[in-house]
Order: C-alpha cells, then sequence, then structure tokens
C-alpha cells in the first residue's frame, strides 16, 4: 500500500504541475513537436530528439513487464500502454496503481508477449538507447538544452518525465513481481537494475531468464 501512495502522490504532483505550472498550450510547442514527428532532426537541439525518442524506448521497457503482468490482471493493458506513449507516466502511472500484485502467470503466450519476452528485444532497445546518447553526446549542445529546459515547457515536461520514468521503475511491485515469475530471487539483481537508471533495465531485459508458464488455472 505505501508504495501506491507513493505513486498516486507523483501522478497527482506531476499532472497538477503539468496543467497549472507548465501547460503545453504555448506557441512554440506543435512547431517543435512536427519537427520531431517528421524527423526533421538537423533543425533541432540533437539532446531533444534523443529525449523525444527514449520517451519510446521506456514505453517499450514497461510494456516487457506489463504485459505478461497484464495477464493476470482484471482489466487490460493496452490502453495504458498506447496513452503512455504520448503522455508518459500520465497514462503508465494508474496502471501501476490500480494492478495488483501477483507473481504468477497463466496461460500460454501468445505472439506479442513472445515478442516482449524474447531476449533480442531486449538487445535491440539497448541498441537503440546506446545510438540515441551517442548522438546526443556528439551533436547536441548541453548550454543551449539548458536554456529550453527552462523557457520551453515541452522540453521541460518530457525532461522531467524521463527521470520520472526512471524513479518508478523500482518503487513498482511490476518489476519485483518479474523477477518472481522467473525464479529470481537474488535481492543484489534488483538493486543492481534499481540504482543504474535506464540501463538498469536495459540489461535485465537482455539478460533475464524467459518466463515461467504455469499452465491453465
Amino acid at each position: 500500500m505505501g508504495r501506491k501512495i507513493a505513486l498516486l502522490l507523483i501522478w497527482w504532483i506531476f499532472v497538477s504541475y503539468t496543467l497549472w505550472l507548465a501547460p503545453l498550450d504555448q506557441p512554440d510547442t506543435w512547431p517543435l513537436v512536427q519537427k520531431l514527428l517528421t524527423l526533421q532532426w538537423g533543425e533541432v537541439n540533437a539532446i531533444i530528439p534523443t529525449l523525444f525518442s527514449l520517451m519510446g524506448v521506456w514505453p517499450m521497457i514497461y510494456a516487457c513487464l506489463m504485459f505478461a503482468d497484464g495477464r493476470m490482471q482484471n482489466f487490460r493493458v493496452w490502453p495504458y500502454f498506447i496513452g503512455s506513449n504520448g503522455t508518459g507516466v500520465i497514462c503508465l502511472l494508474p496502471y501501476l496503481i490500480l494492478r495488483e500484485s501477483n507473481q504468477e502467470f497463466y496461460g500460454e503466450k501468445d505472439k506479442w508477449l513472445r515478442i516482449l519476452d524474447s531476449r533480442l528485444t531486449g538487445v535491440f532497445l539497448l541498441v537503440s538507447t546506446i545510438a540515441l546518447l551517442t548522438y546526443a553526446i556528439v551533436a547536441g549542445d548541453w548550454g543551449d538544452y539548458l536554456q529550453q529546459f527552462q523557457t520551453r515547457h515541452f522540453v521541460h515536461l518530457i525532461s522531467l518525465d524521463f527521470c520520472l520514468m526512471c524513479l518508478i521503475f523500482p518503487l513498482t511491485s511490476l518489476f519485483n513481481d518479474d523477477m518472481a515469475r522467473r525464479g529470481l530471487k537474488d535481492s543484489r539483481i534488483f538493486w543492481t537494475v534499481a540504482l543504474i537508471p535506464l540501463f538498469g533495465p536495459l540489461f535485465y531485459l537482455c539478460l533475464r531468464p524467459p518466463l515461467w508458464v504455469m499452465g491453465n488455472r
């Protein structure tokens, strides 16, 4: 219950902050988003499209845990996953708050679950992340990014959203339950993944054993 209260508090603060202190209905928001969506990255500081793209990587990291977990919940995962690709933690956190902890998995893995359960998916996400961060480091202007962080609400919010994605990963029991479903009981695995933002979860997806299927119930 303590975890759910913490997650609910984070959700409420971030939603309130977004609506009242950093609303996105600014004149410079849509032109920037349009450039990012149409891959006109040469016209934008490289750090911004990197952050924007990583906010697509993070929902996939969570999806690799959520869809197996969602099989054991009383509601569907898809709306929260799809919403998180557009709004980040605003749509992701309600799933993490509403779900009940469950460390079992029954039934067969469908094609989508097999993809999400595959280590190759983790490797693809890891390689993509390394490529994106390399692009930001090589071509990005950090001074300009800091200025945009302070003056442009969109850049400000996706930066905070990225940090919250990192923060809530070890806070939710979703990660603990996924480890238990795979027979992983070593607390050192949990803390290694939890204390290394972004890359901890990515390496976990690359190295975790396959999901234990317990048959039908």
